[in-house]
């Protein structure tokens, strides 16, 4: 089994990577942020932009994935998660991302609000830096 590197200890192929191919949406907030953690470990920039609120999207595609290649990912813990149930339009998760950039150690500890879409796809809204 190749374990997912979004730190679920589920199987990739019975976590992001299906998320990721279009093959299965995310069906929670968590989810969400799992398959954006794996996106940014494989540098899948059309995926990021994708899910990510349209009226909130920042960074050209160009940028998004200069960091994404310049960055060695070291891990995803998932702090808390806030009104993430199947049915819920909002939701929060807090995480902690952890990776090397050009050189430098880093821990993005970040509380991201996401919402469903019309659709009812997650997105991702803005997160706070704690």
């Amino acid at each position: 089994m190749i374990e997912c590197t979004c730190g679920s200890g589920f199987a990739d192929a019975e976590c992001c990577a299906p998320i990721l191919a279009g093959e299965r949406r995310a069906l929670t907030a968590a989810a969400l942020m799992r398959s954006r953690y794996t996106a940014y470990v494989r540098g899948a920039v059309d995926y990021l932009i994708a899910t990510q609120d349209p009226a909130r999207r920042s960074g050209t595609r160009a940028e998004i994935l200069k960091f994404t290649k310049a960055t060695t990912w070291l891990g995803l813990e998932i702090v808390a998660i806030d009104a993430d149930g199947e049915a819920d339009r909002t939701g929060v998760v807090e995480f902690i991302a952890r990776g090397v950039t050009r050189g430098k150690l880093f821990a993005q500890h970040e509380r991201s609000r996401f919402r469903r879409d019309t659709d009812g796809n997650w997105l991702y809204v803005d997160g706070e830096l704690r």
